[in-house]
């Protein structure tokens, strides 16, 4: 990425937008999210913008332990590597970021996955690693309930470790094919891990050459302490939470020492916030449109994701009163990063419904609304001042909002020398200006 262009990444959690319930919008899509073509659109849309990657979120279960969640919200959606995959015929530059948890896969499926992802794309495939924080997940891996959250990071840490080690078992140049000498490969050049540790036990090497970009690019979206240090020590992409560009500028203040103590520079770490863009006529008609999805939303449901957030069963209490005791984040199991964004906004005086209200709608990422030139304005202002290295981009309303992005605001960056007129040339590592990995079986070996 040349200096002073930001990264713009398209985001979707909901197949239909990242409203939660943007499914009951008139002109939101319905059963065409489970086909193929409804996403093509999408993503040719976004390579003609010349975006840097389209990033799938993901969960492995339907959320529907409280009232509401099967009844207006189970948000089935599809397997995103297979997705991705299928995906990456029918596109050539942008970037392909697929959400795998660490929790109930194992090191040695994801390797292979998304190497061959990497491999079939052109060295454009990229993980975003998350560690599962629902109930619903657990019980579709055999447990009751969530593993502790240190359980979740030192597993992860090892998870990490191990896949890197997995993509790096095939030295580049390992594959020979000397059909004159009959050897397949340089045995030198190929690394059985013998990794034995507390989580996993992995003989290697892995069946798919290294993949193009060496290493996959690595994202990570963790916001607790146990989080950012995960990230800083393993990730390349950071996508976080942020309610301002003055956050921001400390937050990456924060990621600065932290690279520090793992011997990185800020240059090889992006941060990505996500924000909510809406582009209309003018700011009010923008904003108008976002409260219409609002009112969408259950009263029921809103109270229902706050419980599951907050880990406090609301159901006793009234809308009305001020949110009771949270838990200590210090022993929380859920997920910590939104356990402190219910705690933030509780702590400003907010009532359960309207900290229910924030949450349920916009899940504290920031909305950016207005005309095209507003928004570009927004966004320049961040990016300026430090606050981002570029913007995980979370459209209200698919494919409405995603399109109208494209066509209105990218341009305008364009014009202001924001964002790429053209792809570079490269993987998505390179465009990211992110250096190849070393091998770390033989790392002076070229």
């Amino acid at each position: 990425m040349p200096a002073g262009q930001m990264i713009l990444s398209a985001f979707f959690f909901n197949p239909q937008g990242d409203h939660r319930m943007s499914w009951r919008h008139p002109a939101a899509p319905t059963t065409e999210v489970f086909g193929l073509e409804y996403y093509q659109k999408l993503a040719a849309a976004a390579e003609e913008a010349k975006l840097d990657a389209i990033f799938i979120a993901d969960h492995v279960a339907i959320w529907d332990l409280l009232p509401s969640g099967l009844a207006h919200f189970a948000n089935p959606r599809l397997e995103p590597v297979t997705l991705l995959s299928a995906l990456s015929a029918s596109t050539r530059n942008i970037g392909l970021i697929s959400t795998i948890s660490s929790s109930y896969w194992e090191p040695y499926n994801v390797a292979r996955q998304i190497a061959s992802l990497d491999h079939l794309s052109n060295g454009r495939a990229s993980w975003n690693l998350v560690t599962s924080a629902m109930p619903e997940e657990a019980m579709n891996y055999g447990r009751d309930e969530n593993q502790e959250h240190a359980t979740r990071y030192q597993r992860a840490d090892e998870f990490i470790s191990v896949v890197k080690r997995l993509w790096d078992s095939w030295e580049d140049g390992a594959i020979l094919f000397d059909k004159a000498s009959g050897d397949f490969a340089d045995v030198s050049r190929v690394h059985s891990l013998a990794f034995k540790g507390e989580h996993f036990k992995v003989r290697g090497p892995l069946n798919v050459p290294r993949p193009p970009q060496g290493h996959p690019v690595v994202v990570q979206a963790g916001s607790s302490d146990a989080g950012k240090d995960f990230a800083t020590e393993h990730a390349d992409l950071h996508f976080a939470i942020l309610k301002s560009k003055e956050e921001g500028a400390a937050y990456r203040a924060d990621i600065d020492r932290r690279l520090a103590k793992f011997g990185r520079s800020p240059g090889s770490f992006k941060i990505l916030p996500g924000i909510l863009p809406v582009v209309a006529n003018s700011r009010s008609e923008a904003l108008e449109r976002q409260a219409s999805l609002e009112t969408y939303i259950p009263d029921r449901m809103q109270l229902d994701l706050l419980s599951s957030w907050s880990g406090v069963d609301l159901s006793g209490y009234s809308p009305d009163d001020q949110m009771p005791e949270l838990p200590d984040e210090g022993t929380y199991n859920g997920g910590r990063t939104a356990l402190d964004r219910v705690r933030k906004i509780a702590e400003s005086g907010a009532t359960i419904r309207e900290i229910a209200t924030v949450l349920a709608n916009t899940g504290a990422v920031p909305t950016v609304a207005g005309t095209a030139s507003e928004v570009a304005d927004q966004l320049e202002e961040w990016f300026a001042a430090g606050a981002a290295d570029g913007f995980n981009l979370m459209f209200p309303l698919l494919p409405g909002d995603w399109l109208g992005f494209c066509r209105e605001v990218v341009p305008e960056l364009q014009r202001r020398g924001l964002f790429r007129k053209e792809y570079q040339p490269g993987t998505f590592r390179d465009r990211l200006g992110l250096r190849r990995p070393s091998n770390v079986f033989n790392p002076d070996r070229k």
